[in-house]
């Protein structure tokens, strides 16, 4: 047993190696009379001490210490959560505009549409409303953008953490799942009831003399009229929804990710192949569930009360409108979401990095 453990040290104080403060774990060989000792080799800073004659200790120590050097770490949940945040705001003022356009086309009927196209109603809105017009509704999105990406984060890494292999990678399989959970999450927490406000507010805009006269004064009167309900509605629709969206995005990032990683769990992805990445993701999550999108927004309308169920409303569409309504507003949702999701992946990347070298976890 002690022949095993002779090779490795506890090195306490600053590491020759990393220059860590913490004590690491390190390899050392021993030298002869004609080779000199080289210098020990640091397999990880911040593993504390090895109890003595433990030998359970140094290997779970050892393990951990490959996977410190050999792949992806599991993050904090606590950094998911403020990266984010953090990028879930930059990236709805980035974007919001495609959102506006795309829940504008969402809301039109197939008899007497308002809008004949994607520029028609940027060119109906700036001329009735101004480019501000293009942002109604902004306020609600940032309130719920935040939080909301705070929860998918948080949520993915809490359930993903204690999936990881030794090397900090994530299957296929597992990412879906995580994605699918994430999504679910940030759902019933965040996203319906923002969503809902978000709806009637841009929904509103379309009348001859809108309602409301700005966020705080629209959900008063929401919450006045129908109750806290009335900012749920649609919540079947919209667990589908952002179940589906985050199952798709994560599961479509961590393929392109071990893809690229191949056998070096260690190689970074530069943030440009991140964007890329994302915006792959966002494009697929796009055509496999506007369905559900337009459903969830027709839910969430002023006009919600035509339809008995999420189940009648679906129905309702494709007697009325066809098939092809399903898929209005995928052009502005599909250059919204690419752009969102390669946004978010790249700006909750790097802020983790920062946040790793600023707020040091185990």
């Amino acid at each position: 047993m002690s022949s095993l453990l002779e090779p490795f040290s506890v090195r306490e104080g600053p590491c020759e190696s990393c220059a860590s403060r913490r004590g690491c774990l390190t390899t050392t060989t021993t030298g002869t009379a004609t080779t000199p000792q080289p210098p020990p080799q640091c397999l990880g800073p911040g593993l504390g001490a090895l109890p003595a004659n433990n030998y359970q200790a140094y290997g779970a120590r050892r393990t951990l210490a490959a996977a410190a050097i050999g792949g992806r770490k599991t993050t904090h949940p606590g950094k998911a959560i403020l990266a984010g945040g953090i990028a879930g705001g930059i990236e709805i003022c980035i974007t919001f505009p495609t959102e506006y356009v795309k829940t504008q086309l969402q809301l039109d009927g197939r008899v007497n549409p308002r809008y004949r196209g994607i520029g028609d109603c940027v060119k109906l809105t700036v001329q009735d409303h101004g480019l501000r017009g293009l942002y109604r509704g902004l306020s609600s999105m940032i309130y719920g953008s935040i939080p909301k990406s705070a929860v998918r984060f948080g949520t993915f890494e809490i359930l993903s953490n204690p999936m990881r292999d030794a090397n900090g990678r994530l299957d296929n399989t597992r990412s879906l799942l995580c994605g699918l959970g994430a999504g679910i999450a940030e759902a019933i927490v965040v996203v319906c009831p923002m969503e809902t406000l978000k709806v009637k507010l841009i929904h509103d805009q379309r009348s001859l003399r809108p309602r409301y006269r700005g966020f705080f004064h629209g959900v008063s009167e929401i919450i006045r009229e129908q109750g806290v309900r009335g900012t749920y509605q649609g919540l079947t629709a919209t667990v589908l929804k952002q179940g589906t969206n985050q199952a798709i995005r994560f599961y479509v990032m961590n393929t392109l990710r071990n893809w690229y990683k191949g056998d070096d769990p260690r190689k970074e992805l530069h943030p440009i192949v991140t964007a890329m990445f994302g915006a792959t993701a966002g494009a697929a999550s796009v055509f496999g569930n506007t369905p559900l999108d337009v459903v969830k927004t027709r839910m969430q309308g002023l006009e919600a009360h035509r339809y008995k169920h999420t189940a009648d409303c679906a129905f309702q569409i494709l007697k009325h409108e066809g098939p092809q309504a399903f898929y209005k507003g995928t052009v502005p949702r599909l250059g919204r979401v690419c752009l969102d999701v390669a946004i978010v992946f790249v700006i909750y990347e790097e802020v983790v990095k920062l946040l790793n070298n600023a707020w040091k976890t185990n």
